[in-house]
């Protein structure tokens, strides 16, 4: 019947004006809702972003590396120059592995640079084929190794950018010629890491690349430190690190114990990292939405005392108990469903200015702020929900008010 339906418009007409009747108390109820919903929102924004950062981080380091090392503990003391990675293990690697696309070794040793009648600690890095692509090595100047200079090797070297600084202040040091220990190489080009290990791998602040074959003449043995593979896919990683694995201890002593590593693991650690701390941040985000609900139920509880007789009057002119109650809910609705709105928006906000104020900022390799609108549209759903939820008690008291008791309530 015509009757029986509920006049939509009559109680959105209400509802809006007891909001306005109250700004104040409706304003300072949405305040909580307002950074619950903010708060979804920007932590799932941070845990992308972080996450995609150290991601971009990993793979500017090189992109599906697998690593290898001869391991030096006290169980390994009496390993031998046979226990150490040779160069046919490399070709070995390269040759027999499917997934892996590019292989690279490098033994590094310290030495001294003379340049200007001062010397300075370095890092000579024999390096193979290969390892620039691998470490994704950005030559600044001039050019990196070719062909010709590892089959007769040439005495040239790439330096490090801080290196040629240092040695060369003001100058080119490209076709210069630069002292290490006792030989003198022809610096061919300058380089820098995609993004510093800060010391963590082979290169150093102050490193000079050579070809492999010379670190011969100052470690008087040609072995490899560090062997680099790398894996054509991600997912072929865990394989590809599992095969180097074996085909290093069945082609050394069983004694002979080897470390083989892949940045997977560390993107992975850093994966969980992030998800930890999204559970944890979206737990304190929930935690201020229920807050902010039993905010609103306290809130609109007090409004239902406050009009008591207004409701009286409604019901004594044929208003009926559905009308009052989802008047009411309404109006919960109505300050969780703006408070989420106007949260969601500053939300959004916060990480285009973010973004903007990063590239005036020395953060390494740049950074995107990615916006997850799937926890936008969740945290509009989970505030109007709070708002239903916790408006919903009021709106029911409100609804099952007597109408003789309200008229008499003062």
């Amino acid at each position: 019947m015509k009757g029986s339906t509920i006049s939509w418009s009559e109680t959105w007409n209400l509802a809006m004006e007891a909001l306005r009747a109250n700004r104040l108390r409706a304003a300072l109820t949405m305040l909580g809702v307002v950074v619950g919903s903010a708060c979804i929102v920007l932590v799932v924004t941070v845990a992308l972003t972080g996450r995609k950062y150290v991601a971009a981080q990993i793979e500017a380091v090189g992109s599906n590396i697998v690593f290898a090392s001869l391991e030096h503990t006290s169980a390994t003391q009496n390993i031998t120059l046979a226990d150490q990675i040779s160069l046919s293990d490399l070709d070995a690697i390269r040759h027999s592995i499917p997934e892996i696309v590019q292989a690279a070794g490098t033994n590094d040793v310290q030495l001294t640079v003379v340049a200007e009648g001062k010397a300075w600690p370095v890092g000579l890095v024999g390096v193979t084929p290969g390892f620039q692509e691998i470490r994704n090595l950005l030559i600044l100047r001039g050019g990196y190794f070719d062909e010709g200079d590892f089959s007769t090797v040439s005495k040239v070297c790439v330096v490090s950018d801080h290196l040629a600084q240092t040695a060369f202040p003001g100058e080119n040091p490209v076709g210069q010629s630069i002292h290490v220990g006792e030989l003198t190489f022809t610096v061919i080009g300058v380089f820098a890491e995609r993004i510093g290990t800060f010391g963590q791998s082979e290169i150093r602040t102050d490193s000079v690349l050579v070809p492999f074959s010379l670190v011969k003449y100052y470690t008087g043995d040609e072995f490899i430190v560090t062997l680099y593979a790398q894996a054509d896919r991600p997912e072929n990683v865990p394989l590809a690190t599992q095969t180097v694995a074996q085909i290093l201890r069945t082609r050394h002593r069983p004694v002979a114990e080897y470390d083989i590593e892949n940045l997977s693991s560390l993107l992975e650690t850093a994966r969980r990292i992030s998800l930890a701390m999204t559970i944890v941040l979206l737990l304190v985000a929930m935690l201020a939405l229920l807050i902010s609900g039993i905010g609103i139920m306290n809130i609109m509880l007090v409004s239902v005392t406050e009009r008591t007789r207004e409701i009286g009057i409604r019901k004594a002119i044929g208003a009926r108990r559905s009308e009052i109650l989802y008047q009411f809910l309404l109006e919960a609705i109505l300050i969780s469903g703006t408070g989420a709105m106007i949260g969601v928006g500053i939300a959004i906000v916060i990480p285009f200015f973010a973004e903007t104020l990063v590239q005036f900022l020395p953060v390494p390799g740049g950074l995107s702020i990615p916006i997850s609108w799937l926890s936008v549209v969740s945290a509009f759903v989970v505030s109007c929900a709070t708002g239903v939820l916790f408006g919903y008690l009021p709106a029911k008291t409100a609804a099952q008010l007597q109408p003789v008791e309200s008229l008499r309530y003062e």
